[in-house]
């Protein structure tokens, strides 16, 4: 089952279960997929569904980071529960010590040693983390490890 699918069956059953918040993440989820597709007249295939929910979990976790400073406990609540709702549909997420050592294996099959070699390194590792790791995150570990 895709990801969009698996999106669409998520918000039926939040509609039977009366489960207002993922009814909610849900159908903004399902919005942001329509109005892109109709945007740019393509079908969203998994990798890129899964990088709008990687997209959205980053926006709440930003929202968060506001409510917190303005001390909105309800914002925060709300941002926390829609952030849980989307990370169900996101593959496990990679351990530091994994991104490391498939950062370390990039650098080695790109002949990467020097911090400019990094465009290669990361044109080599995204495919392989697909989702399971922040974009920063990745970039960081590659960063630390180019210039050692």
């Amino acid at each position: 089952m895709d990801m969009k699918t698996q999106l669409i069956e998520s918000m039926k059953d939040a509609m039977k279960s009366g489960d207002a918040v993922r009814l909610r993440t849900v159908r903004m989820v399902n919005a942001a997929i329509k109005q892109i597709e109709v945007d740019k007249r393509v079908q969203m295939d998994d990798a890129a569904v899964m990088s709008l929910l990687q997209k959205e979990i980053k926006n709440r976790r930003e929202a968060l980071e506001e409510a917190k400073k303005a001390n909105r406990a309800d914002l925060i609540a709300d941002n926390e529960a829609e952030i849980k709702v989307l990370e169900v549909f996101l593959p496990k997420a990679m351990s530091a010590d994994e991104l490391r050592a498939l950062a370390q294996a990039a650098i080695a099959e790109t002949d990467a040693a020097a911090p400019a070699d990094m465009g290669r390194v990361m044109k080599a590792l995204m495919p392989k983390v697909a989702g399971r790791a922040a974009n920063d995150q990745i970039s960081a570990v590659v960063k630390e490890l180019l210039a050692k």
